[in-house]
């Protein structure tokens, strides 16, 4: 063996262990600045997932971010008192189809601050109705979507970016406050 190949042997496992570290630590990084959401005490599988979500949605903390990579306004702000709002549903029609992944929800959900600026608290796994042929759910994160009677979609809500009390899936959220332009919907 060479003196060079005897260093690079040296040199490349201090490489890869350093490298380990720093994909830990960026894991790690992630679960702690999410505090009250991850670990999400649902499985290993499920807090990678939130991670995967939290890391895709980070750039759309504004509407203005959400708007520039075709997400639109779609509803004022939803509740459903006492159980909770959902908020201001920003949606990316170009994803509606019968394709979920984590890393493109098609809807953003987000609350308006008393300042009247808007904070992303969520995303919404949705498929049309007409784009869904099987007779079973769409699934993702091992979860089953909901189907909306009558408005004609599946969904699933993923409150990623702020914690609720009534669980990471929850339709609901008790924490998401509507101000005086709310849209009350019944399920």
């Amino acid at each position: 063996m060479t003196r060079s190949s005897r260093w690079i042997a040296g040199v490349l496992p201090a490489i890869f262990v350093f490298a380990c570290a720093a994909m830990a630590q960026t894991g790690a990084t992630a679960m702690s600045q999410a505090p009250g959401i991850l670990p999400t005490g649902l499985g290993e599988d499920i807090d990678r997932d939130v991670v995967k979500i939290r890391e895709a949605t980070a750039k759309f903390q504004t509407t203005e971010a959400a708007e520039a990579a075709g997400y639109k306004i779609a509803t004022g702000c939803v509740q459903h008192q006492p159980a909770g709002a959902m908020g201001y549903h920003y949606n990316n029609e170009a994803l509606f189809d019968a394709t979920l992944d984590v890393e493109h929800p098609e809807v953003l959900v987000y609350e308006k601050r008393p300042d009247g600026t808007f904070q992303l608290n969520g995303v919404e796994f949705y498929v049309p109705a007409s784009a869904w042929k099987s007779t079973e759910p769409p699934r993702i994160m091992g979860h089953d979507l909901q189907t909306a009677p009558g408005l004609g979609f599946w969904f699933l809500h993923v409150w990623v970016w702020k914690r609720s009390p009534s669980g990471l899936f929850s339709v609901w959220n008790p924490d998401v406050k509507c101000d005086g332009d709310a849209a009350t919907m019944h399920h």
